[in-house]
């Protein structure tokens, strides 16, 4: 009303000032008003300017009247925002509450709030909801979030909220209908996406876990890389169930998820050890090799190098070198790779070459696996002495997360259900394995020789250095006697049978063990 006011006395004064300037140019002009037997004679700019000052008296009275009438409505709106403004403020402080898990307070500011604010009745159910759990009432909690169901807007809250109350109390099978249930009503609810998942992978459900990852990639709930991941760690899982079966073609379908496994992600070790394990059962030793192969160029790890030493065992020791070699040059940079470049070393008897190969591996605090291998360059070169502090020193080093991968009986990754379900999640979100063994500090196949058990019965070591310098259950290893050296580009010279082995080593390039 107030600007209503300035504008009309904005208005009347330019008239004013617009009749006045006429009156002073001489060309006033005459005016004669004849009312109730009054005449009134006057100038055209007095009677221009009566008449605007007389509009806006007649505005301003009229305005000032509406501006009455209108009061209690004025009032009741002032009223109503005020109230506004305080069930705001409740909702606020109410929230708050129930975040600190103050159940009574939280519990009077949505009743407040209710009582207050009538335009926002999703926040306050929602509150009052929140509000209970916090007070630790969880049939008034279900009961507010079950009358959320009934409001199309607010019935995806009132399912995830059922969901919680569930898992509260323990009842798994209700809060997973309420997670499949959200899941139907929209495309985007990740947290039931997640909850029908970890379900999935709880009860070993690898092929219903499957397809929610491609369900949740079609629907953009995981990005393509982190699905990429989670298939790939599911088929190797789906493969590893399968492995053992004595069933051809359980055994097949378990090579083909292998192999899926490894073409989705070859740098995903546990799917390409299986594959790798499969392809050697059925003589397809070319395939195996390959795939270790392309899986070492993009990630190496400990069980790839065993299984490549294992793959061809009736090598003499130039030739397993070169395959050694051949290996290390598809990534020479890595760490795996300096370890084989030590065992080639020894199989070719320098320890000389080993040694200086293995010196970037003790630079730091060396592992248990690192403080084996340099025993036995230790006992190659004649130093027994070396070799049993380096023995003594592992046996109380820290064991290598990645090592512990391979079990006592040389199998990689031969993981429970409850393992590949943690493995599965944890690859799928970081693209990093986890070591479940490692964790639980489980026995893991030692790297650590046997020592021999007196000074006495080192002599061999003193003398040729070479007892321990190949693997003990490698018949090639044996070529040479303690103290003699051979051309590699030449035949080996006939010898007496080599000595029993003091410690067999498994191989992890065999076939199967048959099912339990």
């Amino acid at each position: 009303m107030i600007r209503a006011i300035l504008i009309l006395f904005g208005l009347t004064a330019v008239a004013v000032l617009t009749a006045t300037a006429f009156a002073l140019s001489g060309e006033a002009g005459r005016a004669s008003v004849e009312w109730l037997g009054w005449r009134v004679n006057m100038t055209g700019a007095a009677a221009l300017s009566l008449m605007l000052i007389g509009a806006f008296l007649a505005v301003s009275l009229w305005r000032a009247l509406l501006w009455v009438l209108e009061t209690p409505a004025r009032d009741a709106r002032a009223r109503a925002d005020i109230r506004r403004r305080q069930g705001d403020e409740a909702l606020s402080k109410g929230f708050l509450a129930a975040a600190a898990g103050d159940g009574s307070e939280a519990r009077r500011l949505a009743q407040r709030a209710a009582e207050l604010d009538q335009d926002a009745p999703a926040l306050v159910r929602v509150l009052a909801a929140q509000a209970a759990e916090a007070a630790g009432d969880a049939t008034a909690a279900r009961a507010a979030y079950t009358a959320m169901l009934g409001f199309p807007e607010m019935r995806l809250a009132g399912h995830k909220g059922l969901m919680q109350t569930a898992l509260a109390q323990g009842d798994h099978a209700a809060a997973l209908g309420q997670a499949e249930a959200a899941y139907n009503l929209t495309r985007t609810a990740r947290w039931a996406w997640r909850a029908l998942l970890e379900n999935r992978l709880e009860i070993g459900d690898w092929a219903a876990a499957l397809e929610l990852v491609q369900s949740g990639l079609a629907r953009k709930i995981v990005t393509p890389i982190s699905a990429e991941r989670a298939r790939a760690a599911l088929l190797a899982a789906s493969a590893a169930v399968l492995e053992n079966h004595r069933d051809p073609k359980k055994q097949a379908q378990a090579l083909d998820f292998a192999q899926q496994s490894a073409r989705l992600d070859p740098g995903f070790a546990p799917g390409v050890m299986i594959a790798v394990r499969l392809l050697q059962a059925d003589h397809k030793t070319a395939r195996a090799q390959a795939l270790i192969e392309q899986a070492w160029k993009v990630k190496p790890h400990p069980a790839l190098w065993l299984a490549w030493r294992d793959l061809r065992t009736a090598e003499t020791p130039p030739e397993s070198a070169r395959r050694i070699e051949a290996l290390v040059a598809f990534n020479p940079g890595h760490r795996e790779s300096r370890f084989a470049t030590v065992e080639q070393a020894l199989l070719l008897r320098e320890p000389a070459a080993a040694r200086a190969a293995a010196r970037p591996l003790i630079e730091h605090t060396p592992s248990a696996r690192v403080c084996g291998l340099m025993a036995r360059v230790a006992f190659a070169e004649g130093e027994a002495d070396e070799a049993r502090a380096w023995m003594a020193r592992g046996a109380a080093a820290a064991q290598e997360p990645a090592w512990s991968d391979v079990d006592p009986q040389g199998r990689a990754f031969d993981y429970s259900a409850a393992d590949w379900a943690r493995l599965v999640a944890a690859y799928a979100e970081t693209g990093e394995l986890i070591h479940p063994r490692f964790e639980r500090r489980e026995k893991v196949m030692t790297e650590l020789p046997e020592l021999p058990p007196s000074y006495e019965d080192a002599a061999p070591f003193a003398e040729g250095g070479q007892a321990l310098a190949y693997p003990a259950d490698d018949p090639a290893a044996y070529y040479d006697d303690l103290g003699a050296q051979f051309d590699p580009g030449e035949a080996a010279p006939p010898v007496a049978p080599p000595p029993p082995p003091r410690r067999a080593r498994p191989r992890l390039a065999s076939p199967p063990r048959p099912a339990k």
